[in-house]
């Protein structure tokens, strides 16, 4: 292990992983690696070139970790962490209960908090390639701030049976903090899209976890006809604040609807393609669902796989926490969040009786197009004993969340099972 000159200290830790990976990167000599881990490496000389020993690949951000409050780490390596559900009773959701979600390393430029030479190119099929400073950004293009939901394609993914791999995400992988930047329709407007132009191709500089510099961590992207509806921005700011090393600084992208994977983080450029994107995390499994049902446990056919887009309607409980206390006989309110990967929510109802019955609650309208809604209901529990609240919203199609997992699918995504929190009602 990494001597720690402070234990006690994080940030000290922190500071001397970063620095101790950057120093490698720059040493050649045979003993560098020796030095920076404080004890004998006898194979040393056997380190292929190019590859970053594991002890310092990995610097993932936890000592990051220490600006966010109550999150339940699921991993660290890559670094991902989910938020209890009472902890997002924000409207806007602050940044030290907004869910963690890692594919590689933290990028040193993210860690420094260095953006002076950073640029973003716009490339492939537009008329006019473009090269941008954040300052050009803010200065050619006009500033906008939404609030717009955020969330992992693999929320709700521990609900699943029979089980799925990759983090057992229950329902904090979610957030609604509030975004600025530059519409990404008015970027590409500038650039003038070619009539061959199809989809987005998305690139960061985050590590692999291998510590390979040169290898592609993620590049999701999205269909021209979405990113140009007016929604998707390119941001430098949430709530605000310049964006965290762990929530992509400088700058990201933020495609409301879909699943935070095309969200691309550390954004360095966008390549527009004449047809779907097939960079990493883009094929396979990946943020794919099966193109028909599939029953659960089956092998289906890469062949057979299409793009997760929209998720789906979606709501939690965040207040109260589940396992509180309330008097029988006496109305006690209920409220929480709901969502929907095409816009709006259409209407809210919960239930107290297993699903027996649905009240209605009253859903408040969304500050902008994508941020989730407030609901609220007042309930009265007849008696002492133990309770549900569930939680349904439906969308403009007339879709409701159903109380059971919807079609299973090999990777885990887009879970919309209801929310239930417990409630015991005291004499």
């Amino acid at each position: 292990m990494l001597v720690d000159p402070n234990p006690t200290d994080p940030q000290s830790r922190g500071d001397q992983y970063s620095s101790s990976r950057r120093a490698f990167m720059k040493t050649t000599g045979l003993t560098a690696l020796g030095a920076l881990l404080g004890m004998a490496v006898p194979f040393e000389r056997n380190l292929p070139a190019g590859i970053i020993p594991v002890a310092l690949a990995q610097d993932t951000g936890m000592d990051l970790m220490s600006g966010k409050k109550g999150l339940v780490v699921l991993g660290d390596r890559p670094l991902n962490a989910e938020v209890p559900a009472h902890l997002l009773d924000d409207d806007i959701t602050p940044y030290e209960h907004l869910f963690v979600r890692m594919n590689g390393l933290v990028p040193q430029t993210a860690l420094d908090q260095n953006a002076e030479n950073w640029t973003l190119t716009i490339d492939g099929e537009v008329e006019n390639p473009l090269e941008l400073t954040i300052d050009d950004l803010k200065s050619r293009f006009e500033n906008v701030t939404s609030r717009l939901v955020i969330e992992c394609g693999g929320n709700g993914r521990a609900f699943f049976q029979p089980g799925t791999s990759g983090n057992q995400w229950t329902v904090g992988a979610v957030g609604c903090p509030e975004w600025t930047g530059v519409r990404l329709s008015d970027v590409l407007k500038e650039a003038g899209l070619k009539k061959t132009a199809v989809y987005t191709g998305h690139y960061s500089n985050d590590v692999h976890l291998s510590g390979d510099e040169e290898k592609e961590v993620i590049s999701r992207g999205a269909p021209i006809a979405k990113v140009m509806e007016g929604d998707t921005i390119i941001a430098w700011a949430m709530n605000g604040e310049p964006l965290s090393a762990l929530h992509g600084f400088p700058l990201r992208v933020i495609v409301p609807g879909y699943p935070a994977s095309a969200s691309q983080k550390y954004l360095n450029r966008i390549w527009i393609r004449d047809k779907e994107h097939d960079g990493a995390k883009m094929t396979g499994d990946s943020y794919r669902l099966p193109a028909y049902p599939v029953a659960p446990g089956t092998e289906v056919p890469e062949s057979d796989m299409v793009v997760l887009t929209n998720m789906p309607i979606k709501s939690i409980v965040t207040f109260p926490e589940t396992g509180t206390e309330v008097k029988a006989r006496e109305q006690v309110e209920v409220r929480g969040h709901a969502w929907c990967g095409k816009g709006n929510v259409a209407t809210m109802h919960v239930s107290v009786d297993f699903g027996q019955t649905w009240q209605e609650a009253t859903l408040e309208p969304a500050a902008n197009r994508f941020a989730w809604q407030r609901w609220r209901a007042n309930v009265t529990l007849p008696q002492h004993g133990y309770y549900e609240v569930w939680a349904r919203a439906t969308d403009g199609d007339g879709i409701s969340q159903p109380p059971l997992s919807p079609v299973w699918n090999p990777r885990g995504y887009a879970n919309n099972i209801q929310h239930r929190i417990a409630l015991v009602a005291t004499a």
